[in-house]
């Protein structure tokens, strides 16, 4: 896996038992492995919205490619001989996704050459999730409730599973949930605006608010919060997915005036970005609709209607490293228990590599994991192409 803040790979191995909704998933081991720093620099600067060229594109497909079976052969190759894979999932760099709407369909694009990744490792590599779900119509985004439910689903608690990457994605559980009644999308930004403040107030010699430091040392100005939680993404319904394009450089750039006019303390500034991804998720809790119409013909029987709401948000990604991000979060849900993935048994980091494990495991039994209701999908449909290594 290699979310939207770019920052480098995370994988994870797993052992799979059972497919579909029987799936039993155990936790074996994580590894993280930084991008190089001119591969990074590349990178990012290829991310949308940017001006770049598809001879560097193209390149950046076969760097990035090569980046990943690296980290795939290196992990591989620490683990015990009765952990080696028999399979991969690889859920590529998203480097452009462009939400469809009612004059056009979904455009997204990952990169980095899963052929390279089976070539070098010798195993099957199931890559290319997004694209099946996009042909059927939907947003290919986001695709992890359907692994947050098979993990998290069967629970008396009702709950939320609430990643905090570059962007933020929730997934509504309700008491021992169903598929149809798993609700998913993208609350808004998780660390990306944070990352970009301090990126910019350190002339790129920092990348992120470590431990949330910056930030408890600031205020949060309230009448720039306020006007950002007018941003329009906030206010469309699911299902809804957002990135870069929305919530990256540009609109740091747009917004340094407004700070510097607000406030001269960068650390403000970052307070305020880490209120801004601490309300939208909690807004997002809050606004959770508690009936979801089911997507037809999967399933027949009405969702459950849950009157609770959230008692439980777990908590994964780089966000939960935050620790003033996380205090944020629970003063803006009070009754609310919120808990890090980790206390689960999967840490945090590792949380979405062992969802494309997952997602790739499904893919080779041909199940479909798509959830119609959450990417605005027609229909369910399989996931994933295969490319296979050498004989």
């Amino acid at each position: 896996m290699a979310g939207t803040s770019g920052d480098g790979v995370d994988a994870a191995c797993v052992r799979i038992h059972g497919t579909g909704e029987s799936m039993q998933v155990h936790f074996v081991a994580h590894f993280h492995r930084p991008f190089p720093r001119s591969l990074r620099k590349r990178l990012l600067a290829t991310m949308a919205p940017s001006e770049t060229t598809m001879e560097e594109v193209t390149r950046l497909h076969a760097a990035l490619g090569d980046a990943f079976a690296r980290v795939a052969v290196e992990s591989i190759a620490a683990l015990p001989q009765h952990h080696r894979p028999s399979a991969i999932g690889l859920a590529g760099q998203t480097v452009c996704h462009l939400p469809g709407n009612r004059s056009g369909r979904t455009a997204t694009l990952q990169l980095g050459d899963p052929a390279r990744v089976a070539a070098a490792t010798g195993l099957p590599t199931v890559a290319d999730f997004r694209q099946s779900d996009v042909a059927a119509g939907g947003q290919g985004a986001p695709l992890v409730p359907w692994t947050d439910w098979i993990l998290f689903g069967g629970s008396s608690t009702p709950r939320v599973v609430q990643n905090i990457g570059g962007i933020g994605n929730l997934t509504w559980l309700p008491t021992n949930a169903r598929s149809c009644d798993v609700i998913g999308f993208d609350t808004g930004p998780g660390n990306m605006i944070i990352d970009g403040l301090v990126a910019h107030v350190t002339s790129g010699r920092q990348t992120m608010d470590r431990d949330g430091r910056r930030a408890a040392r600031g205020r949060v100005l309230s009448d720039v919060l306020a006007v950002w939680l007018e941003h329009p993404f906030l206010r469309k319904k699911p299902p809804k997915t957002t990135g870069r394009e929305v919530f990256g450089r540009a609109f740091v750039t747009a917004e340094i005036d407004r700070l510097q006019a607000t406030s001269r303390s960068p650390d403000d500034w970052i307070a305020t970005a880490t209120a801004f991804t601490a309300r939208t998720v909690a807004r997002a809790c809050r606004q959770l609709p508690l009936r979801q119409p089911t997507a037809k013909p999967e399933h027949t029987a009405k969702p459950t209607r849950d009157n609770a709401g959230p008692k439980e948000l777990i908590v994964c990604g780089g966000g939960t490293r935050n620790s003033t991000l996380v205090s944020m979060l629970s003063a803006e849900l009070p009754g609310v228990a919120v808990r890090p993935i980790d206390a689960m048994g999967i840490p945090s980091q590792a949380k979405e590599a062992v969802s494309f494990a997952m997602l790739a495991a499904a893919r080779l039994d041909l199940v479909p994991a798509n959830l119609p209701q959450v990417t605005g999908a027609r229909r369910p449909v399989i996931l994933g192409a295969v490319y296979l290594g050498p004989k």
